[in-house]
């Protein structure tokens, strides 16, 4: 960003949420001092975005960005958000609450598997592309199936709103595997050290039942902070399941189009320098 004048906007499910701090890892005052950011701490934590509207948020934010002349940078690791923003969504049925609450309900007493396999049997290729833990996208689903009475997937086909009047460059990052989580593992011990349970109680109490405290590091603080595991278990269960979605963030990315991966880790400016050569050849080539 500072290289080319750019502006940094945030494609990432948590950060949005005011007051989710810590266990997003967002960045500090002092970063974002050194460049304009968006689509940071935009929604109350007791509501939810969907992909949806982030996508009409971002590309409202890209739009007043370009208009300045200036180069957005949307950075972060939420692929549906990526692909709704870039690829637009199909045309799916409105939201109903009071479907999504007896669905939850339903999660509640039964469990995530169970909700997942009445997904599987109404859209089986929905429920392989989406993780049985991830409920908001499981209940969405099913709430598509049965409002639009055909599988999801299917409506996947009819068509979407792609994002025009931009040249896309995607650099992913490709870093060693053991080194990566290495990274992972010390950060999510550097999270608890900075105050992680402490942030959790006090979300819990003022927002009791929000959807980003079931998400990566916050769920494990929550269950350190309720008395269901102790520390050194929740910081082990946060180092594991961030490991386990840097596996499917992987995954996923590898079927986006046209990545260009940078591979490393170690040596962080060689990997800033060759990301700042491939946005320097698309400004010359594109």
């Amino acid at each position: 960003a500072e290289r080319f004048g750019g502006e940094i906007v945030s494609c990432d499910s948590v950060t949005i949420y005011r007051d989710f701090s810590i266990g997003s890892a967002k960045p500090s005052p002092e970063e974002r001092a050194r460049a304009p950011h968006h689509l940071f701490d935009i929604v109350d934590p007791d509501q939810y975005m969907t992909a949806g509207e982030y996508a009409r948020r971002a590309r409202d934010v890209l739009a007043d960005i370009k208009q300045r002349g200036i180069m957005p940078i949307v950075v972060g690791g939420t692929g549906l958000y990526l692909r709704a923003l870039l690829e637009g969504l199909f045309p799916g049925p409105e939201r109903s609450e009071e479907l999504r609450q007896r669905l939850r309900s339903r999660q509640e007493q039964r469990g995530a598997e169970w909700l997942h396999r009445i997904l599987k049997r109404l859209d089986p290729k929905a429920a392989a592309n989406i993780h049985r833990n991830d409920t908001p996208k499981v209940i969405r689903a099913i709430e598509v199936c049965l409002a639009a009475r055909e599988p999801m997937s299917e409506l996947w086909k009819k068509g979407r709103d792609p994002l025009q009047g931009f040249r896309i460059l995607r650099l992913g990052l490709d870093p060693d595997r053991d080194a990566l989580y290495t990274r992972i593992n010390e950060r999510a011990r550097r999270m608890f050290d900075n105050g992680l349970a402490e942030e959790t109680r006090a979300l819990i109490e003022k927002y009791p039942g929000a959807w980003a405290l079931s998400s990566l590091g916050y769920k494990q603080a929550a269950q350190y902070v309720g008395g269901e595991i102790d520390l050194k278990l929740a910081i082990w269960a946060a180092q594991q399941a961030h490991r386990n979605y840097a596996k499917r963030q992987m995954t996923w990315f590898r079927r986006e189009p046209e990545v260009r991966w940078l591979k490393g880790f170690g040596d962080e400016q060689s990997v800033q320098e060759r990301a700042i050569d491939e946005v320097s050849k698309n400004l010359v080539t594109g």
